[in-house]
């Protein structure tokens, strides 16, 4: 990473395309929100697959540009205050949040305010094996993790449908592009608001981007409803329709 008029510059256009979110996520967690980079590619990217991953990286984006043809892409970005997505080839089961609370996005890990009991229950299922940390879920277990909607809040129920639908419209088509055996929904309030509004906890009908989807109850502390065991239970099954 080069500094360049206060402007940093990501050169990750020697890596193959499926192994640059993972690279992108690395570096975001180094910087500073606010900090203003360059994402350079080069070879199998269109501007809108960059601008889904740049997104999903962590970043607002502003533009993408491109030289002569086979130049490189290169995208100029924003770090935001929100996660990255740990996602790359070979994914066993991506995780989907509905979108990272501002605890979480200052700490850099998914579900990390004291009583939510993904970490726990994922630890429990055999899905993860370091507690709250998921580069080594996803490189030791293929356990990818993003969001339907990268844009933190205090809660959840401040985001609104047309977010809930453009954000699993960049879930699909990352689906498809990445191919995950299967993908893990935790809450129901995304699938219901962009999918199903009916939609119960459990294996669905319709799969997203050709990968067959588990919706499970959220894993925060204010719901009541389900316990430990429950949400324990819930991604042994979703890890079961992985295969």
């Amino acid at each position: 990473m080069t500094a360049r008029r206060g402007r940093a510059t990501l050169a990750l256009s020697g890596l193959a395309p499926a192994r640059v979110p993972l690279a992108l996520a690395d570096r975001q967690r180094r910087l500073a929100v606010g900090d203003r980079v360059d994402v350079r590619v080069e070879g199998g990217w269109s501007q809108g697959r960059l601008a889904d991953v740049v997104v999903g990286g962590g970043f607002v984006l502003d533009r993408i540009s491109r030289g002569r043809p086979g130049e490189e892409l290169v995208a100029r970005a924003t770090r935001a205050r929100t996660l990255p997505d740990t996602v790359g080839p070979g994914m066993a089961l991506l995780v989907s949040g509905l979108n990272p609370s501002l605890y979480s996005a200052d700490q850099g890990i998914a579900f990390a305010r004291p009583g939510n009991r993904f970490w726990p229950a994922a630890l429990a299922a055999g899905l993860a094996t370091l507690d709250r940390d998921p580069f080594d879920a996803l490189t030791r277990h293929g356990l990818g993790m993003t969001d339907v909607v990268k844009r933190a809040s205090p809660r959840a129920d401040e985001l609104d449908a047309s977010e809930y639908r453009a954000g699993m419209a960049r879930l699909e088509r990352l689906a498809e592009w990445l191919a995950p055996a299967a993908i893990c929904f935790v809450g129901l309030a995304g699938w219901r608001a962009a999918v199903d509004r009916r939609a119960v906890a459990g294996p669905q009908p319709d799969g997203l981007g050709g990968v067959a989807v588990y919706v499970m109850p959220s894993t925060s502390g204010v719901n009541g409803h389900s316990s430990l065991a429950d949400l324990t239970d819930h991604l042994r099954a979703a890890a079961a329709l992985a295969g």
